[in-house]
């Protein structure tokens, strides 16, 4: 007996996700299907049209907004950002720079920095 491999599938969401695209943004066909390994390989590897329009100008999904304002999704959610933005609404926003922003992105940079302190540290306690 020969068994046959079904195609591994996802769901539109996980696959939005995966692709780093805001699910709601994407075409009515994408939504409302299946998204197979090999589809979403093919999507990463040659995108058609409309996934680098939504990556080029949005909405993005928050973690994309969060990154490109440089703060962590609780910081746009102190910030009362809770919506998709698009590149331009970004945009606007680093130009306005916010007292919310500034200190989130503040607040981001030392955890960044304390992560790194305590990466070194334990590279220096297991190298001795």
């Amino acid at each position: 007996m020969t068994s046959h491999k079904t195609p591994q599938t996802m769901k539109p969401a996980t696959a939005a996700k995966k692709l780093n695209v805001y699910l709601e943004a994407t075409p009515a066909e994408f939504q409302e299907g299946v998204v197979s390994r090999d589809e979403l390989n093919a999507l990463q590897t040659d995108p058609p049209e409309w996934l680098r329009e939504l990556r080029r100008n949005g909405p993005h999904p928050r973690p994309v907004v969060a990154a490109r304002l440089g703060v962590s999704n609780s910081g746009l959610a102190r910030g009362g950002i809770t919506e998709a933005l698009t590149t331009e609404q970004i945009e606007a926003l680093k130009a306005e720079n916010p007292d919310w922003l500034q200190h989130e992105r503040a607040t981001q940079a030392e955890v960044r920095k304390e992560a790194a302190r305590i990466k070194n540290k334990s590279r220096e306690d297991s190298g001795s």
